[in-house]
């Protein structure tokens, strides 16, 4: 079971997660975060680092959120492995919460 990253990430992408990971499994794209869901090894690290909230076990993913699940395995496909935190966006706090941001999502 991999963790998954949900819409929460979009336009918010803090970057904390990416440096506890210890398999380099988060992927960057401009505007959010994935994670690579044949790289996860479940090992829980990233989900308390996300100020967003915006992580969470596969088995707890909302069935709102269902669609993220396969979204994130098609991102890491394409998106460059991200290992090392960055700052977020300035308006990373006013976007965090905002519900349907998926609309958001650039590629």
């Amino acid at each position: 079971m991999a963790f998954i990253v949900l819409e929460n990430c979009i336009r918010c992408k803090y970057t904390d997660c990416v440096e506890v990971c210890p398999v380099d499994c988060f992927h960057e794209g401009p505007n959010f975060l994935t994670i690579d869901p044949d790289e996860c090894i479940d090992c829980t690290l990233c989900e308390p680092e996300c100020p967003a909230e915006a992580i969470v076990p596969e088995d707890d993913v909302p069935e709102d959120q269902v669609h993220m699940i396969e979204l994130n395995a098609e991102l890491a496909r394409t998106w460059p492995v991200i290992t090392a935190r960055k700052d977020p966006p300035e308006d990373a706090e006013e976007w965090d919460g905002v519900e349907g941001k998926l609309q958001y999502l650039e590629r």
